[in-house]
């Protein structure tokens, strides 16, 4: 009887088995009519959250014959791009995105989710910090805050004299002079880009065109 009741629960399951390899495989998954996996609605979605692991003291990643690997700059907060100015000083953005309103349970839950993901520690300052390298070994050994008071930055163009910046919700512009550390005026707002208060897609990177004339930027 025992036997009898696993073969009868068995059913199912090689059923939704089959099911599944019926999708598997490259040759049914492409061309204009691919065979797509059933939906299934979960409760409690299966998943598995990634947690930070930092580098380890002294640890390095492993590279290429001929090739050495050294930290340029250590001690930043949530460093999320650079870019690398024409006189060698190398600008690294250090930030978060805004925090996402709660308008139902589910954001909620999404939080709690995502914030197993974060790295523990202090919070990002949302500026950009400057590096520099004065005796050309590769390690920065000024640093300086080229820019602060920003709404979560992410990407950087120099055209001219002109540096722009894209934050979370605008492009914003100013004015640059070759070798200087630090940006005090309040720049001047080009456009606006799409932002709070939903802004699942924070980072909006930045590329100018080679003639300058034109800037590209990337929501999401």
């Amino acid at each position: 009887m025992h036997i009898r009741s696993l073969l009868i629960l068995g059913l199912p399951a090689l059923a939704l088995a089959a099911c599944g390899k019926a999708s598997e495989g490259p040759d049914n998954q492409i061309g204009p009519n691919p065979v797509l996996p059933e939906i299934h609605q979960y409760l409690l979605p299966p998943m598995a959250v990634a947690g930070p692991k930092p580098w380890k003291q002294g640890e390095m990643p492993t590279p290429g014959q001929g090739l050495r690997v050294q930290p340029f700059a250590t001690g930043l907060i949530h460093p999320r791009s650079v870019f690398t100015l024409p006189n060698g000083d190398v600008l690294a953005v250090e930030s978060d995105g805004p925090k996402a309103p709660i308008n139902r349970p589910k954001d909620w839950i999404m939080g709690v989710i995502k914030s197993h993901a974060s790295k523990v520690g202090a919070k990002a300052p949302n500026r950009i910090t400057l590096l520099r390298d004065t005796n050309g070994d590769g390690i920065a050994d000024q640093r300086f805050v080229f820019l602060s008071n920003l709404k979560s930055p992410f990407g950087i163009a120099l055209v001219g004299d002109y540096l722009y910046v894209a934050a979370t919700d605008a492009i914003l512009r100013y004015r640059y002079t070759p070798g200087q550390t630090q940006i005090t005026d309040t720049g001047v707002k080009l456009t606006d880009l799409p932002g709070c208060p939903i802004d699942h897609h924070w980072t909006k990177s930045l590329v100018a065109s080679p003639d300058g004339t034109n800037l590209y930027v990337c929501v999401g």
